[in-house]
């Protein structure tokens, strides 16, 4: 038995819509990503959605739009990946990490004021929704990590990749501080090939952001094609970039999207055998535990080999592979990358959660078109090699 640690799931209407897209001789930003805009307002609850060409490039426009510039300060977590770190570094800006909690892998309330308290000159900050898992931005008692961020004056941009369609407390994550972040990387529980999207209610971060995503150009080439008159005619604003998503792109993302909850509740699905079934392993440590299943997007499922057992992470990926199964691991600490280790001087003694996260994590097979048999198969080798 062979099992991808990912698989796609393109069994919805993308064929249809992708040609629908190649006949109609229009294949760059047009109809399609700005009908993915208005389904993900529509689902979301947001203001404002702006289709870019990945996360990468959203999380770079909000900071943008939140006026981070050189020299400034955003506190990051350092379970993250890479992107997150360095899209501060485009705009001249340094990363400050944070450690995160062990429980959920995400930068808690307490972590963030620590932080806040021991630089205040920070200018913004980057959370991350960690495996899918909500964190919590807002609440009654205004203990939120949004509740602190807007108390201190400090922007506050999710970086949500892992998490559609997540919710706490009610609500999707996409509605607090300044910017949310969305992924729709081909491992996403949807995708678009490459793409994502930034949803705000601020209409001056939509503005500087729609502006910037396409070279600072006052009008995008599809207005300026459907209007009559001066159809050539533009003006550059800013010194922008070419961020955004095309139709072709967005045509896969709409039909996906339509298949969105179905997606997630398969990926739920997984996920709570993996939890009812590995929970007992005395080796291993679960996320997920303490949140409404319905709540999490599941788009990870990681497990972490305690310290002490007589296997070690690397050699459990070793043997599970062996056995057909593929694992990732999420992820290399920002602060163990040669990069940021050797340009901030970042000590490993310094995030100490983070490290015994990376030391012992192996994410399993997690996807819509996992079946019982392939997931019991997981299970029983798990189990089987940590015995």
């Amino acid at each position: 038995m062979e099992i991808p640690y990912s698989k796609v799931d393109c069994s919805g209407k993308e064929l249809e819509y992708v040609k629908e897209v190649l006949e109609s001789g229009w294949l760059t930003t047009a109809s399609r990503a700005q009908e993915l805009e208005r389904r993900f307002r529509d689902l979301i609850g947001c203001k404002h959605a702006l289709a870019v060409n990945s996360c990468t490039s959203a999380l770079h426009l909000a900071l943008d739009a939140c006026g981070v510039t050189t020299n400034d300060k955003v506190l990051v977590p350092s379970l993250t990946f890479t992107a997150t770190a360095e899209v501060v570094r485009y705009l001249g800006a340094d990363p400050v990490l944070m450690d995160v909690d062990y429980e959920t892998g995400c930068v808690t309330p307490d972590i963030l004021i620590d932080a806040l308290n021991t630089d205040p000159t920070i200018k913004a900050v980057i959370v991350v929704h960690f495996a899918g898992y909500p964190i919590e931005m807002n609440n009654a008692e205004r203990t939120g990590i949004a509740d602190i961020c807007k108390r201190r004056g400090v922007r506050l941009i999710s970086d949500a990749a892992h998490a559609l369609p997540a919710r706490r407390n009610g609500e999707y994550v996409g509605n607090a501080g300044d910017a949310t972040c969305f992924s729709f990387y081909a491992n996403k529980t949807m995708t678009t090939g490459e793409g994502g999207l930034i949803a705000t209610n601020d209409a001056e971060i939509a503005a500087r952001a729609s502006l910037m995503r396409l070279h600072g150009i006052d009008r995008d080439v599809w207005d300026r094609f459907t209007k009559k008159g001066g159809a050539w005619e533009y003006d550059v604003l800013a010194p922008g970039f070419k961020y955004n998503m095309p139709d072709l792109n967005a045509a896969v993302g709409l039909a996906q999207f339509e298949r969105l909850d179905d997606m997630r509740a398969a990926r739920q699905k997984c996920a709570e055998y993996y939890l009812s079934e590995l929970s007992s392993v005395v080796d291993l440590d679960l996320f997920g535990r303490n949140i409404s299943a319905e709540d999490h997007a599941w788009h990870l499922f990681p497990i972490v080999v305690r310290p002490g057992s007589n296997v070690s992470r690397n050699s459990l990926i070793d043997q599970l592979k062996s056995l057909g199964i593929g694992t990732s691991v999420h992820y290399k600490p920002i602060h163990r990358l040669s990069y940021y280790r050797e340009r901030y001087g970042f000590a490993e003694a310094n995030y100490p959660s983070t490290e015994r996260i990376w030391k012992g994590c192996v994410s399993l097979p997690i996807y819509s078109g996992l079946l019982q048999i392939e997931l019991e198969h997981v299970v029983r080798s798990v189990k089987k090699c940590l015995a």
